[in-house]
């Protein structure tokens, strides 16, 4: 197999990890995210691991083709179940709905300890997310964002400190001013564009109803202000 040439999504997930990191890729399909960090020579072991016998299947073919069965460990894992002993230092969580990746750590204590990175890249319900690491202790140390085939999606840098933070409902939808990257400009001004797309879609299935639409007007009130501050 030649070098793996990772998309954008991919690619910033793989520019979190630390070098010579103990790396664990859960829900790794592929594996084109644990083959490009050590193609790269980023890191010297991965774990690969997929709750699902096929996914785990390819993933095995492609680091069989890439010379690298000797430095992968591929796990038939539900999460990160039996995974304590291994010392892993960072953790993707990758292309999943963030309140699978909420449930995913919630099941592993062994993550609460403070020199854990987790890298979490949720597919849908990221305010859910952010709301959970908030209120179990989980320090964000940085968000993250990029555009893949026509999709922005966030990424989220975290680690625990074991002291739970309040979070209001905006931050936990659009995330925090402090912690975003200025190369990160335009893939969350696309971020942005979605978020008003889908309030602006419930502001209108509300007014069917008759119900009320206070939360998606502060959102839309909340974005415009972001875009000012692009």
């Amino acid at each position: 197999m030649s070098n793996i040439l990772p998309d954008a999504r991919l690619s910033l997930v793989a520019s979190l990890v630390r070098p010579g990191a103990r790396f664990a890729d859960i829900g790794t399909d592929h594996a084109y995210l644990p083959i490009y960090l050590l193609q790269r020579g980023q890191i010297e072991f991965a774990v690969a691991a997929d709750v699902a016998s096929g996914p785990l299947e390819r993933a095995r073919r492609n680091v069989a083709a890439a010379g690298l069965s000797d430095r992968v460990e591929l796990r038939l894992a539900d999460g990160l179940s039996g995974m304590e002993g291994l010392s892993l230092t960072d953790i993707a969580i990758c292309g999943m709905g963030g309140e699978l990746i909420a449930a995913i750590l919630q099941a592993a204590p062994f993550v609460r300890v403070g020199d854990v990175r987790l890298i979490l890249q949720p597919m849908t319900r990221t305010a859910e997310l952010r709301r959970y690491l908030a209120a179990e202790g989980f320090a964000v140390l940085a968000e993250r964002y990029a555009v893949a085939a026509g999709r922005a999606y966030t990424c989220l840098c975290a680690t625990y400190t074991g002291e739970p933070y309040a979070m209001d409902a905006v931050t936990a939808e659009l995330g925090s001013f402090s912690l975003r990257a200025p190369e990160d400009a335009a893939a969350y001004a696309a971020l942005l564009a979605e978020r008003e797309r889908e309030a602006a879609a419930r502001i209108r299935g509300k007014r069917v109803g008759g119900a009320d639409t206070l939360e998606e007007e502060t959102l839309l009130a909340a974005i415009a202000a972001e875009r000012e501050r692009l």
